[in-house]
């Protein structure tokens, strides 16, 4: 025998979600501007996007587009009420004029409404602050850019906008740093095969070619995702800043002093993985650099999604919890630059290093110098 629903059984068909206090907030405001509209003199800082739904929108759109009406004739008339529902419905015909009568209901008090305002002025940064987050993890981490790193720090940089805008709207106030705990760190920061191997390519070449890793200060033993292979970046990096010897034994012996060689980690399996370059260090640590920054990119902006996502976070937290995020990938990005602007003609290291020193004598003139300059 079919079954036959009861008119009040939860067939889980009803999937929308439940007002949020934002949207009280909005009726309250919208209705004190019906009730009171010379009371638009109160309200600042918002504009009709700043309204979560479009119908709400629309009618503070009308509201603030048509001249407000005579308080005494206001009182008799709904000819204003009229003109505002024509106005409004012009932009959202789903409209109906009953809606502003529960507007009007749903206001306790218009002598609130600059109250009402400010509320809705939060709600609005904190969406959209999500909004510039969510556009900064999806950018950091989409494999279909052709420059990913110039597009996740263009979209860094209008969010730094934004909170910059939203600073001076929303003043400072006590106990400012968000509570919200962080979201546990992305799979990508434990490093996929691809960076592992790039990471064993990075310290091979680095063994090859020590004199190029003085030249690489841009990158740093946290960009890596082996713990391990940051261990012996650090460890070579620390060498070649003593002018010491640099070989696969040298930095086994530096391995050894900094407690790297732990249970499963074998002196000869680092050997071999020091023994087995190619390509140069520049272009694998430029690789290493640039993930190191998309992953950071992507974390930060998850981590001011997980604020905005937190109710009790004030407008304010948001400003400052949000800048601390993206200060990691400030820094990155300072290195990012160094790493991929070209160097000065006169400061790049010469390919000849190897040669020995001339040996003194005479001073010659302009012309040889040139000659041999030029071959």
């Amino acid at each position: 025998m079919p079954h036959t629903p009861d008119p009040d059984e939860d067939n889980g068909l009803d999937t929308t979600p439940p007002p949020q206090p934002v949207f009280y907030a909005e009726q309250a405001l919208l209705g004190a501007l019906l009730l009171e509209p010379w009371r638009l003199d109160d309200v600042t800082g918002i504009s009709p996007d700043a309204f979560s739904t479009a119908a709400h929108a629309a009618v503070f759109a009308a509201i603030r587009s048509l001249p407000a009406p005579d308080p005494d004739q206001h009182a008799k008339s709904v000819e204003w009420l009229d003109a505002v529902f024509s106005f409004a419905r012009e932009q959202t015909r789903g409209l109906n004029a009953s809606y502003l009568h529960t507007l009007v209901q749903m206001c306790p008090w218009p002598r609130h409404a600059s109250a009402y305002a400010q509320m809705v002025e939060a709600d609005h940064a904190r969406r959209t602050l999500r909004t510039h987050a969510q556009r900064l993890t999806q950018t950091a981490t989409d494999p279909t850019l052709p420059n990913p790193v110039n597009a996740t720090l263009a979209e860094a940089a209008a969010l730094s906008d934004l909170l910059e805008a939203l600073s001076v709207r929303f003043r400072p106030h006590p106990g400012s740093l968000p509570r919200t705990p962080h979201p546990s760190p992305t799979e990508a920061r434990q490093g996929s095969e691809e960076a592992q191997d790039e990471e064993r390519l990075l310290l091979a070449t680095a063994i090859a070619h020590p004199a190029e890793v003085e030249q690489m200060r841009w990158l740093t033993a946290d960009d890596l995702a082996l713990p391990l292979h940051a261990g012996l970046w650090q460890c070579l990096t620390t060498l070649t800043r003593q002018a010491a010897p640099v070989d696969p034994v040298t930095v086994l012996w530096e391995a050894q002093r900094n407690g790297l060689l732990t249970a499963g980690t074998e002196p000869a399996d680092i050997i071999s993985l020091l023994s087995a370059g190619a390509g140069c260090p520049q272009y694998w640590g430029e690789r290493i650099l640039q993930r190191a920054l998309l992953i950071t990119a992507h974390e930060s902006g998850r981590r001011i999604e997980a604020y905005t996502d937190d109710p009790t976070t004030t407008p304010y937290q948001l400003v400052i919890g949000s800048r601390r995020a993206l200060a990691d990938l400030s820094a990155l990005r300072t290195r990012w630059n160094y790493a991929t602007s070209p160097a000065p003609s006169s400061n790049r290291p010469s390919r000849t290093n190897t040669a020995p020193p001339p040996r003194a004598g005479p001073a010659q003139s302009a012309a040889p110098l040139t000659a041999r300059i030029s071959r």
